[in-house]
């Protein structure tokens, strides 16, 4: 056994010497080629996953087509995701922006239920609500003097 092999100055150090530190980054241009490329994967992965949501959540389209489209998505990812881009990409669309209005329309909806139901009450009615609280001793006088001027202003 040698000797000089557990040294810092040994032979471990001189095979270290001769191996680059990081194969992956040795130089800038290596660092952005693996940047670009990188970020190339990541877009190509959102366009095969906005691809699948967009299958799976178009109702017109039938069960046999869906699995045609699932099984070239898949086994074919960025050609399939290609095709289904020149395919059904303007229908992509068209489905996003009729499930946004839809969206809006069911918001509304809900802000003006939410609305109407908070002043349907007249203010005689709210004030013997706020009445009925006083009595049961789940509100204070105060509180009942601040719902009654609120109901009547």
């Amino acid at each position: 056994m040698r000797a000089d092999l557990g040294e810092p100055g040994g032979a471990c150090a001189h095979l270290l010497e001769g191996m680059a530190v990081d194969a992956m980054t040795n130089d800038f241009g290596e660092v952005l080629l693996w940047s670009f490329w990188f970020f190339i994967w990541i877009a190509a992965l959102m366009v095969w996953f906005r691809c699948l949501w967009d299958l799976f959540g178009d109702r017109e389209l039938s069960g046999w087509a869906k699995a045609g489209w699932a099984i070239l998505l898949i086994f074919v990812p960025w050609l399939g995701a290609l095709i289904y881009l020149i395919a059904r990409g303007r229908s992509m669309n068209e489905r996003q922006r009729t499930a946004l209005a839809q969206r809006q329309a069911e918001q509304e909806k809900y802000i003006q239920e939410v609305a109407s139901t908070s002043t349907s009450k007249s203010p005689a009615e709210e004030i013997a609500s706020a009445k009925e609280l006083l009595d049961s001793g789940t509100i204070t006088q105060t509180e009942y003097d601040s719902l009654k001027a609120k109901a009547l202003a």
